[in-house]
């Protein structure tokens, strides 16, 4: 029995069926404004962060969101147009449903699948690969990319299987000057060394681990010794790096380039070759002393299975107007022949210290203008494994600092830096990478390097002095000795 009014289980009338459509219909319009409700405030929220973000970003970031957004907006189009999509003739399974009897449904245009990051200097866009687009098809591409989307350069690399990231560069970075401040904090890893950004803004590192020697050349004032600032800032923090100068643009340490890094450096000797010769010959004396007893301190052959520390620290050797000590002197007269034989000697003890260095923990830079074989005898230029050159006047002198092979590769011939615009930017070769490769180094100020070495001063040390305090067990550990480097220090003295 029902109620009056109200339609009882059994009734099944058109009148129960459109009070019931009635209720539903009320359930729906009570539902749906709290859904849409919830879009809208997500929706906005979305764009109250969105928001945020691009007004807490600089100039020229906003001006790569605004890129980004145009790339995405027009890819589709954009993809068809520079024949990056492809005909799928097999209809869907809706597509087939919808069709009428005997009519063949069209084929789809698929294209690749985007995702656009910005940054500072333009966007990173990561594509998906389709069947008959793939590297090679975005690689041919890249030239009507960047027409399009207004860039300065495009370059496409493989990012994983299927998938390709194109670097699209809308601020050139390599004439964009960068200036570094160094935070003082000790460095991660001793391995590799951050140099700067590349032509498409990514990050170059310098290998350390295993490295013997790097040349440095370029004409004067376009960045050398601005480089090695940067290098001795950035490690500096290290208790496990010590530092040595000898600059040939000097006569004492508090003169020139390396004045304010003078409290970080354990040795420095100016452009006397005899001074130049004794601390030559002082790193020799540490090389042989380290050769003959790493096996007895660490337990291995090669320092960097183990790895730099405060008793056995990577040392470098910094070699600024290298020229100067190597240079050829000829003439009868007893001081040019006593001159003669300090260059042929510093040439053998340098050669020594490449040659033979590189396991016990040594690296050489040796930084000159034109590293010709006057400038950098040949035997110790053609065994450095790293080569940069800054800004060059004549292809033989970039042959010189890079190797014959800079000639198949024009765009980053040193020759094309000399424009002011270019001052801090070197070419070199990058390990994985091929041909060579144009990388702005950023600039740090004198006060900033004079903080830096004022800071770390505590922490020079003749690496000598480790030798004569350990007697070097074989099961030797690197964190143990550091724990008691000062006490067996004051014990020794």
């Amino acid at each position: 029995m029902s109620i009056a009014g109200s339609p009882g289980p059994g009734d099944d009338t058109p009148q129960v069926h459109l009070q019931r459509g009635r209720r539903e219909m009320k359930d729906v319009n009570g539902t749906a404004p709290v859904l849409i409700g919830a879009v809208l405030t997500l929706a906005a929220l979305w764009a109250v962060v969105s928001l945020v973000r691009y007004l807490r970003v600089d100039r020229e970031t906003r001006a790569s969101i605004r890129q980004g957004m145009r790339i995405r907006f027009g890819w589709e189009r954009l993809a068809k147009m520079a024949g990056l999509s492809v005909a799928d003739k097999t209809p869907t399974f809706l597509a087939e449903l919808v069709s009428r009897e005997g009519e063949t449904p069209k084929p789809r245009v698929l294209v690749p699948r985007i995702k656009v990051k910005p940054d500072r200097f333009g966007v990173v866009v990561r594509a998906k690969c389709l069947p008959k687009v793939g590297l090679e098809e975005f690689q041919r591409s890249a030239r009507f990319l960047a027409d399009a989307w207004r860039c300065t350069r495009v370059s496409v690399l493989p990012d994983g299987p299927g998938r390709v990231v194109i670097r699209a560069v809308r601020l050139d970075p390599l004439i964009t000057p960068t200036e570094h401040v160094p935070t003082g904090a000790v460095p991660g890893s001793l391995d590799t060394w951050g140099l700067g950004l590349d032509e498409y803004a990514d990050d170059v590192s310098l290998p350390l681990a295993n490295v013997p020697g790097v040349t440095v050349a370029g004409l004067p004032g376009f960045g050398k010794t601005s480089l090695i600032n940067k290098l001795i800032c950035d490690l500096a923090p290290s208790d496990a790096v010590q530092f040595a100068v000898a600059d040939g643009k000097v006569s004492t340490a508090h003169e020139g380039d390396y004045a304010d890094l003078t409290p970080r450096l354990f040795a420095f000797a100016g452009d006397n070759l005899t001074e130049a010769n004794a601390l030559f010959k002082r790193m020799v004396k540490l090389r042989r002393g380290r050769s003959s007893s790493i096996r007895a301190v660490l337990g291995v052959k090669n320092m960097w299975h183990v790895g730099p520390s405060r008793i056995w620290p990577l040392t470098i050797l910094i070699i600024d107007e290298a020229h100067t000590y190597f240079r050829e002197y000829k003439s009868n007269d007893a001081e040019t022949k006593k001159l003669a034989a300090l260059s042929a000697e510093n040439a053998r003890l340098v050669e020594d210290l490449v040659k033979k260095g590189r396991s016990v923990g040594i690296m050489v830079i040796l930084a000159t203008q034109k590293a010709t074989g006057d400038a950098i005898p040949t035997f110790i230029r053609d065994v450095c494994p790293l080569g940069l050159s800054f800004a060059q006047k004549t292809a033989e002198a970039s042959v010189a600092a890079l190797g014959d092979d800079i000639r198949n590769w024009p765009d980053a011939n040193p020759v094309n830096l000399q424009d002011p615009a270019y001052v801090g930017v070197a070419s070199m070769g990058v390990q994985g990478r091929p041909g060579f490769t144009r990388v702005r180094t950023p600039y740090v100020s004198d006060a900033d390097a004079a903080r830096v070495a004022d800071g770390t001063a505590h922490l020079t040390e003749d690496p000598a002095a480790y030798l004569d305090v350990y007697p070097g067990p074989v099961d030797w550990k690197p964190a143990f000795m550091d724990d008691d480097a000062d006490t067996l220090i004051a014990e020794a003295a």
